[in-house]
């Protein structure tokens, strides 16, 4: 990573909501289904500024990205390859053998190894299916990439 960044994980959680947040992630923290945060990571510049954020999690006992955003005057730096490297290196270090995301800015995750899943045949753990904006003016796609 450059050394103007720094990638490291935190216990800052709610700091990572807010930074979703402003980067226009949704996130109305009235989540249908119980979800178990694993690791949160961060990237910060020299000023501890935050740039970057991505957070694992568990639902139904398979591994999610529960958000991930970099701020947007910092998004050709590759900083969301280095988060996204991270949630994978460590969902392969604890064993598991798939990662899911709903993803808003598909080409990024597709670029990355994640295949599109039909939506009906995806596991009951993602809200955005009972949200009634959804397949109405918000089309995320639902993703998975295999880890072996």
């Amino acid at each position: 990573m450059d050394e103007r960044f720094h990638l490291s994980e935190t216990e800052e959680y709610e700091r990572l909501v807010q930074f979703f947040v402003v980067n226009e992630l949704e996130f109305d923290g009235d989540e249908e289904v119980d979800t178990d945060i694993v690791r949160c990571y961060k990237v910060t510049d020299q000023k501890d500024s935050l740039i970057g954020a991505a957070v694992l999690a568990m639902r139904e006992g398979r591994y999610i990205i529960d958000g991930i955003a970099v701020d947007e005057a910092f998004r050709k730096e590759n900083i969301g390859r280095e988060l996204l490297n991270a949630v994978l290196a460590e969902v392969k270090q604890r064993g598991g053998d798939a990662l899911y995301l709903v993803a808003r800015a598909p080409g990024f995750f597709r670029r990355n190894g994640f295949t599109a899943i039909s939506p009906e045949d995806a596991p009951n753990f993602f809200e955005c299916k009972y949200c009634p904006q959804y397949q109405k003016n918000c089309f995320p796609e639902v993703m998975k990439r295999e880890i072996a």
